[in-house]
């Protein structure tokens, strides 16, 4: 996907509806010259990327998606200089709508730097499970 390359996102981990995406500091993406915090755009691009790609290796057989709806809730500022990892897991399918967690961190895997909820449609293949 381009803006995945663009933003130079770096896929980790991705099985049985769990991915974990990752991206590293980028002057480019700096919301707050000030305080070179990572802009919120940037990181909700990061946060949509994983959860669709944990929709797209769900056990289930889905061939596509799209974001109906994420929800992102930012709990503090990425720290400036650091990678920040978003992991997301599919929790849910329905026949069309498939439901989505997810968490992205800096170094400090303690503290997220954001949480997300989404609902994504799905298409399968022909005879797909359901």
């Amino acid at each position: 996907m381009p803006h995945f390359q663009a933003l130079g996102m770096e896929l980790g981990k991705i099985a049985d509806g769990k991915a974990e995406i990752s991206m590293a500091y980028d002057e480019r993406f700096i919301g707050d010259p000030e305080t070179g915090v990572i802009s919120g755009g940037a990181v909700s691009a990061l946060m949509d990327t994983t959860s669709g790609a944990a929709v797209m290796c769900h056990p289930t057989g889905t061939m596509g998606t799209a974001t109906l709806d994420l929800r992102i809730d930012y709990m503090r500022p990425a720290t400036p200089g650091q990678r920040i990892t978003a992991h997301a897991e599919c929790y849910h399918v329905t026949r069309t709508v498939a439901f989505v967690r997810a968490t992205a961190t800096d170094e400090d895997t303690s503290r997220p730097v954001a949480t997300a909820t989404g609902t994504f449609t799905i298409q399968r293949e022909e005879g797909g499970k359901k």
